[in-house]
Protein backbone atom coordinates (compact mmCIF):
# COMPACT_ATOMS: atom_id res chain seq x y z
CA UNK A 1 0.00 0.00 0.00
CA UNK A 2 1.31 3.44 -0.91
CA UNK A 3 1.68 6.03 1.88
CA UNK A 4 -1.28 8.29 2.53
CA UNK A 5 -0.58 12.00 2.82
CA UNK A 6 -0.35 12.98 6.48
CA UNK A 7 1.13 15.86 8.39
CA UNK A 8 4.49 14.87 9.95
CA UNK A 9 4.38 13.86 13.61
CA UNK A 10 6.38 15.84 16.16
CA UNK A 11 4.90 14.72 19.48
CA UNK A 12 6.09 15.85 22.88
CA UNK A 13 4.85 12.68 24.61
CA UNK A 14 4.40 9.20 23.13
CA UNK A 15 2.93 6.12 24.81
CA UNK A 16 3.53 2.63 23.48
CA UNK A 17 1.04 0.01 24.68
CA UNK A 18 1.79 -3.67 24.14
CA UNK A 19 1.12 -7.09 25.58
CA UNK A 20 4.64 -8.35 26.26
CA UNK A 21 8.19 -7.13 26.75
CA UNK A 22 9.77 -6.99 23.24
CA UNK A 23 6.49 -6.40 21.32
CA UNK A 24 7.09 -2.68 20.85
CA UNK A 25 10.74 -3.23 20.07
CA UNK A 26 9.95 -5.62 17.22
CA UNK A 27 7.14 -3.49 15.83
CA UNK A 28 8.03 0.13 16.46
CA UNK A 29 11.37 0.72 18.20
CA UNK A 30 12.88 2.54 15.23
CA UNK A 31 9.98 4.98 15.20
CA UNK A 32 9.95 5.37 18.98
CA UNK A 33 13.68 6.07 18.88
CA UNK A 34 13.09 8.67 16.14
CA UNK A 35 10.46 10.40 18.30
CA UNK A 36 12.86 10.37 21.25
CA UNK A 37 15.61 11.85 19.07
CA UNK A 38 13.21 14.68 18.20
CA UNK A 39 12.87 15.41 21.90
CA UNK A 40 9.73 13.46 22.74
CA UNK A 41 9.31 11.67 26.04
CA UNK A 42 8.63 8.07 25.05
CA UNK A 43 6.99 5.71 27.53
CA UNK A 44 6.18 2.00 27.33
CA UNK A 45 3.18 0.36 28.99
CA UNK A 46 3.54 -3.45 29.09
CA UNK A 47 0.28 -5.16 29.98
CA UNK A 48 1.32 -8.73 30.86
CA UNK A 49 4.05 -10.14 33.06
CA UNK A 50 5.71 -12.04 30.20
CA UNK A 51 5.81 -15.11 32.42
CA UNK A 52 5.22 -17.81 29.79
CA UNK A 53 7.43 -17.02 26.80
CA UNK A 54 10.42 -19.32 27.17
CA UNK A 55 11.65 -22.70 26.00
CA UNK A 56 14.14 -22.89 28.88
CA UNK A 57 12.84 -25.74 31.04
CA UNK A 58 14.95 -24.61 33.98
CA UNK A 59 13.18 -21.27 34.40
CA UNK A 60 10.20 -20.65 36.62
CA UNK A 61 7.61 -17.99 35.81
CA UNK A 62 8.74 -15.64 38.64
CA UNK A 63 12.34 -15.89 37.42
CA UNK A 64 11.27 -15.16 33.85
CA UNK A 65 9.24 -12.12 34.90
CA UNK A 66 12.29 -10.54 36.54
CA UNK A 67 14.47 -11.31 33.52
CA UNK A 68 12.03 -9.92 30.99
CA UNK A 69 11.33 -6.75 32.95
CA UNK A 70 15.05 -6.07 33.22
CA UNK A 71 15.44 -6.70 29.49
CA UNK A 72 12.60 -4.32 28.67
CA UNK A 73 14.08 -1.57 30.85
CA UNK A 74 17.38 -1.98 29.00
CA UNK A 75 15.59 -1.85 25.64
CA UNK A 76 13.76 1.35 26.57
CA UNK A 77 17.08 2.90 27.55
CA UNK A 78 18.57 1.81 24.21
CA UNK A 79 16.01 3.81 22.22
CA UNK A 80 16.25 6.85 24.50
CA UNK A 81 12.91 6.22 26.18
CA UNK A 82 11.74 7.96 29.33
CA UNK A 83 10.39 4.94 31.21
CA UNK A 84 8.32 1.78 31.29
CA UNK A 85 5.37 0.63 33.41
CA UNK A 86 4.44 -3.04 33.89
CA UNK A 87 0.84 -4.00 34.67
CA UNK A 88 1.50 -7.70 35.32
CA UNK A 89 -1.63 -9.28 33.81
CA UNK A 90 -0.98 -13.02 33.30
CA UNK A 91 0.88 -13.80 30.10
CA UNK A 92 -1.27 -15.81 27.70
CA UNK A 93 -4.53 -14.85 29.37
CA UNK A 94 -5.00 -11.16 28.54
CA UNK A 95 -8.69 -10.35 28.17
CA UNK A 96 -10.45 -7.19 27.00
CA UNK A 97 -11.96 -6.16 30.32
CA UNK A 98 -13.04 -2.84 31.81
CA UNK A 99 -10.29 -3.26 34.40
CA UNK A 100 -7.65 -3.50 31.69
CA UNK A 101 -9.08 -0.51 29.82
CA UNK A 102 -9.15 1.49 33.05
CA UNK A 103 -5.47 0.74 33.66
CA UNK A 104 -4.61 2.01 30.18
CA UNK A 105 -6.83 5.07 30.60
CA UNK A 106 -5.03 5.84 33.86
CA UNK A 107 -1.69 5.91 32.05
CA UNK A 108 -3.05 7.98 29.16
CA UNK A 109 -4.54 10.58 31.49
CA UNK A 110 -1.38 10.67 33.59
CA UNK A 111 1.09 11.05 30.70
CA UNK A 112 -1.16 12.88 28.19
CA UNK A 113 0.45 11.52 25.00
CA UNK A 114 -0.29 13.08 21.63
CA UNK A 115 0.56 9.74 20.01
CA UNK A 116 -0.26 6.21 21.17
CA UNK A 117 1.49 3.28 19.49
CA UNK A 118 -0.13 -0.12 19.87
CA UNK A 119 -0.90 -3.36 18.06
CA UNK A 120 -3.48 -3.75 15.32
CA UNK A 121 -6.21 -5.93 16.86
CA UNK A 122 -7.59 -6.85 13.44
CA UNK A 123 -4.56 -9.04 12.65
CA UNK A 124 -5.56 -12.65 13.29
CA UNK A 125 -2.95 -14.43 11.18
CA UNK A 126 -0.76 -14.13 8.11
CA UNK A 127 -0.87 -17.00 5.63
CA UNK A 128 1.97 -15.41 3.66
CA UNK A 129 4.28 -15.13 6.66
CA UNK A 130 2.98 -18.30 8.31
CA UNK A 131 2.09 -16.98 11.74
CA UNK A 132 -0.92 -16.79 14.04
CA UNK A 133 -1.10 -13.54 15.94
CA UNK A 134 -0.87 -14.02 19.70
CA UNK A 135 -4.27 -13.51 21.37
CA UNK A 136 -2.62 -11.21 23.92
CA UNK A 137 -1.56 -8.95 21.03
CA UNK A 138 -5.11 -8.68 19.77
CA UNK A 139 -6.48 -8.02 23.25
CA UNK A 140 -3.83 -5.38 23.93
CA UNK A 141 -4.60 -3.51 20.73
CA UNK A 142 -8.36 -3.56 21.20
CA UNK A 143 -8.17 -2.48 24.84
CA UNK A 144 -5.78 0.34 23.90
CA UNK A 145 -8.09 1.58 21.14
CA UNK A 146 -11.07 1.50 23.51
CA UNK A 147 -9.04 3.39 26.11
CA UNK A 148 -8.08 6.07 23.59
CA UNK A 149 -11.67 6.45 22.40
CA UNK A 150 -13.91 7.09 24.11
CA UNK A 151 -12.80 6.22 27.64
CA UNK A 152 -9.79 8.51 28.16
CA UNK A 153 -11.75 11.38 26.62
CA UNK A 154 -14.86 11.30 28.82
CA UNK A 155 -14.69 12.48 32.42
CA UNK A 156 -17.72 10.37 33.30
CA UNK A 157 -15.84 7.22 32.28
CA UNK A 158 -14.09 5.96 35.41
CA UNK A 159 -15.17 8.95 37.54
CA UNK A 160 -12.89 7.81 40.35
CA UNK A 161 -9.90 8.58 38.12
CA UNK A 162 -11.30 12.05 37.48
CA UNK A 163 -11.92 12.54 41.19
CA UNK A 164 -8.29 11.59 41.82
CA UNK A 165 -7.13 14.42 39.56
CA UNK A 166 -6.63 12.49 36.31
CA UNK A 167 -8.43 14.74 33.86
CA UNK A 168 -9.73 13.58 30.47
CA UNK A 169 -7.26 13.51 27.60
CA UNK A 170 -7.79 13.34 23.83
CA UNK A 171 -5.09 11.38 22.00
CA UNK A 172 -4.50 12.97 18.60
CA UNK A 173 -2.95 10.05 16.71
CA UNK A 174 -2.80 6.27 17.02
CA UNK A 175 -0.19 4.20 15.20
CA UNK A 176 -1.02 0.51 14.83
CA UNK A 177 1.73 -2.02 14.17
CA UNK A 178 0.74 -4.27 11.30
CA UNK A 179 3.34 -6.23 9.36
CA UNK A 180 1.02 -6.75 6.37
CA UNK A 181 -0.22 -3.28 5.50
CA UNK A 182 -0.19 0.37 6.47
CA UNK A 183 -0.84 3.93 5.34
CA UNK A 184 1.96 5.78 7.16
CA UNK A 185 5.73 5.42 7.07
CA UNK A 186 8.43 6.64 9.43
CA UNK A 187 12.01 7.02 8.22
CA UNK A 188 14.17 4.98 10.60
CA UNK A 189 17.42 5.28 8.65
CA UNK A 190 19.05 7.08 11.58
CA UNK A 191 17.55 4.90 14.30
CA UNK A 192 17.63 1.32 13.01
CA UNK A 193 20.77 0.64 15.04
CA UNK A 194 18.90 1.74 18.18
CA UNK A 195 16.08 -0.65 17.32
CA UNK A 196 18.57 -3.49 16.90
CA UNK A 197 20.18 -2.59 20.23
CA UNK A 198 16.77 -2.69 21.88
CA UNK A 199 16.08 -6.12 20.41
CA UNK A 200 19.52 -7.36 21.51
CA UNK A 201 18.50 -6.57 25.10
CA UNK A 202 15.86 -9.33 24.94
CA UNK A 203 18.33 -12.18 25.33
CA UNK A 204 15.77 -14.53 26.87
CA UNK A 205 13.63 -14.29 23.73
CA UNK A 206 16.20 -14.12 20.95
CA UNK A 207 18.65 -17.01 20.71
CA UNK A 208 20.20 -15.91 17.41
CA UNK A 209 20.42 -12.12 17.45
CA UNK A 210 22.42 -11.99 14.19
CA UNK A 211 19.61 -13.74 12.35
CA UNK A 212 17.01 -11.42 13.84
CA UNK A 213 19.14 -8.37 13.01
CA UNK A 214 19.36 -9.54 9.41
CA UNK A 215 15.61 -10.10 9.22
CA UNK A 216 14.85 -6.71 10.74
CA UNK A 217 17.29 -4.92 8.45
CA UNK A 218 15.83 -6.63 5.38
CA UNK A 219 12.28 -5.78 6.41
CA UNK A 220 13.22 -2.15 7.15
CA UNK A 221 14.89 -1.93 3.75
CA UNK A 222 11.83 -3.32 1.96
CA UNK A 223 9.55 -0.84 3.71
CA UNK A 224 12.08 1.93 3.12
CA UNK A 225 11.83 1.39 -0.64
CA UNK A 226 8.11 2.08 -0.40
CA UNK A 227 8.80 5.25 1.60
CA UNK A 228 11.73 6.44 -0.57
CA UNK A 229 14.32 6.17 2.19
CA UNK A 230 16.94 3.66 3.31
CA UNK A 231 15.02 2.13 6.22
CA UNK A 232 11.48 2.65 7.48
CA UNK A 233 8.68 1.29 9.64
CA UNK A 234 5.06 1.16 8.50
CA UNK A 235 1.87 1.67 10.49
CA UNK A 236 -1.85 2.06 10.18
CA UNK A 237 -2.26 5.69 11.23
CA UNK A 238 -5.50 6.96 12.76
CA UNK A 239 -5.86 10.68 13.38
CA UNK A 240 -8.70 10.73 15.85
CA UNK A 241 -11.78 12.94 15.61
CA UNK A 242 -12.32 12.74 19.38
Amino acid sequence: MKPTSFEPLHPKVVLGVAAHPDDLDFGAAGTLAAFAAQGAKVYYLILTDGSKGTSDMSLTSPQLVKIRQAEQKAAVAAIGGAGVTFLDYPDGGLEITQALKKDIVREIRKLKPEVVVTMDPSVLYSAERGFINHPDHRAAGQAALDAVFPLARDHLSFPDLFAAGLEPHKVKTVLLTNFETGNFYVDTSETLDKKLAALAAHESQISDIKSVEGWMRTMAEEVGKQADCKYAERFVRLDTMA
